[in-house]
């Protein structure tokens, strides 16, 4: 019997071969034991790794995920029970061919109807949600996530230290979103502590509005390399910003307009950053909101007798397993000031007030990994049980990212030069098209090539900046992802008087072609384990295998010249494969350019 099947469905036909084995299956006690865990089938049942020029089934079920989930016996030859199993499984018009092979049972769909149903039109035409209506990602818990990442020191030009934290934390909102998340995406600026009394203080001293109108990081960048040096040699110097930073503590009307003209400017200017990399925040929080609410920390912790005095007098709260003080967190100093942790603790708490978040995710480089263990810990221990879905994902260093000029220092710097080099290697190439903004085209293109090359990796390994492997065309880059799109844009655009909503499916049965979609049938798959570890790398790389496979199928499936109805079928083939591209580009943080 041919049932209705939908892309999402075809997964679901082969587990009903399943279920239709489990109920006829001989021994009760086995029936019952397969019934139990039918939820555990999902994870075994997966799309098979598609290779070039090789013929593959669309489906394979794990013998050995079934076996160590309690499923199957765990005793007895594995590839014996696989060939079993697949021996009492029925094919029928859905699902042709069922085979067992290395521990794994392989399932084939009826070839016409595997083409149909993967390019079937979504619901309202709306392409971009292929692939996100499946059994899999509807098991992922949904709610509201707040992810706080870049968070760079207000009054300093945007370093490019700071680049990995803003695309990761850019790229685990934009997935928990398109996954259905309700996504609250915040920048917590680092804008209190002493290095303010430094550069108030230096103000007065060496700065000048004039020059802030003019170029406001960099002069105040300038002022406090200047009051540095003084203050290593001055104690007067190191006073006068003890001073200032104590009259900000104490809300004094001068220093906090002062200050308050800082973070303003800083922000201001940032904003201009984040639009060039297509990034953009609900809220900007900092330190500085968490004054009063941190000395409310520190008395909670003093009320549970979590605070104790050290030698030196400042406070700390013993994390030791058997409390021995083998192991402590410093959360106040002798002066009774609060530190970076305290008022780490206190927005904590204030966000999940203000929020009622789900799950907060902290993006910032692996230094800080003993922090983030240490605050949710205290949290813990402090009788806060939503400490548990708060995360840390940590990532590496970069080295060696340098401009023309030598060692750089500043990210606008990184993405002036990322679009200089592009628009040289477009002016130098013969496919360029003729562009009505070729800078701004440009940009998008070495962006997304300084994407593509910090996600390729696991986010915790440091990688070497390498300016001409990143932006070369035809490797696994970014570039390669815009051409690849660009390409098939142009293809649609040559071929708009042909209708693709209507085709025939077995005018699309050459081996290029299935490839393709077994490809996409894998989508949910990698968007699941994104989830799962939210490590870019396996949407990278499913898109760049997706580019590949589609630059075969541009070789073999020509649309022009072709029979009109083997032209539609073939459009309607790219057409999807477009999207697909395009929709993953945007979870990465890249803007998709129609020409190049």
């Amino acid at each position: 019997m041919l049932l209705h099947v939908s892309e999402r469905g075809l997964k679901r036909r082969v587990r009903t071969l399943w279920e239709t084995w489990r109920t006829s299956s001989g021994e009760e006690s086995q029936r019952r034991t397969l019934q139990q865990h039918e939820d555990l089938l999902s994870p075994a049942l997966s799309a098979v790794p598609v290779f070039k020029k090789q013929k593959t089934a669309d489906f394979k079920l794990s013998i050995n995920t079934l076996r160590a989930n309690g499923v199957l016996p765990s005793s007895g030859d594995v590839q014996l029970q696989a060939e079993n199993l697949a021996a009492q499984l029925k094919q029928d018009s859905v699902v042709e061919n069922i085979s067992a092979d290395r521990g794994l049972i392989n399932f084939t769909v009826n070839r016409k109807l595997f083409v149909e149903k993967m390019l079937e039109p979504l619901e309202n035409q709306d392409d971009t949600k292929f692939g996100l209506n499946s059994e899999l990602l509807n098991n992922l818990k949904r709610g509201t996530t707040l992810v706080e990442y870049s968070s760079p020191n207000i009054a300093k030009k945007f370093h490019a230290g700071h680049l990995r934290s803003t695309i990761i934390g850019n790229f685990i909102a934009n997935l928990k979103q398109t996954l259905g998340n309700n996504v609250i995406r915040m920048n917590y600026l680092g804008d209190w502590g002493m290095q303010f009394g430094l550069l108030g203080a230096g103000f007065g001293q060496f700065g000048s509005q004039e020059k802030l109108k003019q170029n406001p990081l960099q002069h105040l960048f300038e002022v406090y390399v200047q009051v540095n040096k003084e203050a290593e040699q001055n104690e007067d110097v190191r006073q006068n910003a003890r001073d200032f930073f104590r009259q900000l503590e104490q809300h004094e009307g001068q220093a906090v307009s002062l200050w308050q003209q800082f973070r303003d400017i800083t922000v201001s200017e940032y904003q201009h950053i984040y639009k060039r990399l297509g990034v953009h925040f609900d809220i900007y929080s900092g330190e500085s909101e968490h004054q009063g609410q941190a000395q409310e920390v520190v008395q909670q912790l003093r009320s549970r007798g979590l605070l104790k005095t050290s030698e030196k007098g400042t406070g700390v709260v013993d994390l030791s397993p058997d409390g021995d003080g083998s192991s402590v967190c410093t959360v106040l100093r002798s002066d009774g000031t609060t530190l970076y942790i305290t008022r780490d603790l206190a927005a904590a708490v204030d966000r999940k007030q203000k929020y009622h978040f789900d799950e907060m995710i902290y993006v910032t480089d692996k230094s800080q990994a003993t922090h983030f263990q240490q605050l949710f810990q205290i949290l813990l221990a402090m009788g806060h049980p939503w400490a548990e879905s708060c995360q840390h994902v940590s990532f590496g260093l970069v080295r060696g990212m340098k401009t023309r000029t030598g060692e750089v220092v500043f990210l606008e710097d990184v993405l002036d030069e990322a679009r200089t080099r592009m628009l040289h290697n477009m002016s130098q190439s013969k496919t360029t098209k003729e562009l009505d903004d070729p800078e701004d085209t440009a940009e998008k293109v070495g962006i997304s090539a300084l994407i593509v090359q910090d996600f390729k990796g696991p986010l915790n390994s440091d990688y070497k900046f390498d300016w001409d492997r990143m932006l070369q065309a035809q490797g696994d880059t970014g570039v390669f992802l815009q051409y690849t799109h660009a390409r098939l844009c142009s293809l649609i655009r040559r071929n708009e008087e042909i209708d693709a909503a209507t085709f025939d499916p077995s005018l699309l049965l050459e081996q290029s072609s299935v490839t393709i979609l077994q490809h996409l049938l894998r989508y949910d798959e990698v968007l699941y384990q994104s989830a799962q570890d939210l490590q870019p790398k396996h949407l990278v790389n499913f898109l760049l295998k997706l580019c590949h496979l589609i630059a075969t199928a541009h070789r073999e499936l020509p649309v022009k010249g072709s029979p009109q109805e083997v032209a539609q079928a073939r459009l309607r083939l790219f057409s999807r494969s477009c999207s697909v591209l395009a929709n993953g580009m945007r979870i990465l943080g890249i803007t998709p350019v129609d020409k190049m």
